[in-house]
């Protein structure tokens, strides 16, 4: 692809954004090098108008951004680094220089705490443990999880229908985990189906 880079005076601009959560983390600049770079070791690399030098986003926090893809807008000339990133974005601290609100929300975040317990292997932690007894356990949690969300739905509790509902997600990502899979894999099913 070949990035115009003449309009902005040698820099495009380059939205960052998770991708996981597709939550827009930050905006920056690259000139050609920088973009170069980046493609190269696959750590998101800006030029700097402030110090008007390449810089690699968490040179000195270590809140480096890892990059998964790069997409260029119809006209070429801007942009969308999808990146997953290494601790906060921003310098303040925050997830994103936007504020805090993901925008895929609370079930992605829930999708990737199981996966760092499960990478981790969290030996005090029930989703590991599920996780390590294997395929039929998992799946069998799945189905106990289930009966129990439809036995509810008969009643009208709302309170443990939720719950059993929760229940029944937060298993049913494990076993998403333990078959190789992401909620962005069913996702992608679903919207195939519309």
């Amino acid at each position: 692809m070949n990035v115009d880079f003449t309009k902005g005076n040698g820099l495009v601009p380059v939205i960052v954004q998770d991708s996981t959560t597709l939550q827009v983390l930050m905006l920056g600049y690259m000139n050609a090098e920088a973009l170069q770079l980046t493609i190269e070791t696959k750590k998101v690399t800006f030029f700097s108008r402030s110090k008007n030098r390449l810089w690699m986003k968490g040179e000195s926090s270590g809140n480096t951004l890892e990059l998964i893809d790069l997409r260029y807008d119809c006209d070429q000339d801007s942009i969308l680094a999808l990146v997953k990133p290494k601790g906060p974005t921003c310098h303040k601290g925050t997830t994103s220089c936007f504020g805090e609100k993901e925008t895929k929300g609370f079930i992605y975040q829930l999708e990737a705490t199981i996966d760092q317990r499960i990478s981790e292997n969290a030996v005090d932690s029930y989703t590991n443990q599920l996780y390590r007894k294997g395929i039929n356990k998992v799946a069998q949690k799945v189905g106990e999880e289930a009966v129990e969300l439809v036995i509810e739905a008969m009643d009208n509790n709302d309170v443990l229908f939720k719950n059993e509902a929760a229940d029944l997600l937060y298993h049913y990502l494990i076993l998403l985990r333990a078959k190789g899979y992401r909620l962005e894999d069913i996702e992608a099913v679903l919207m195939d189906r519309r």
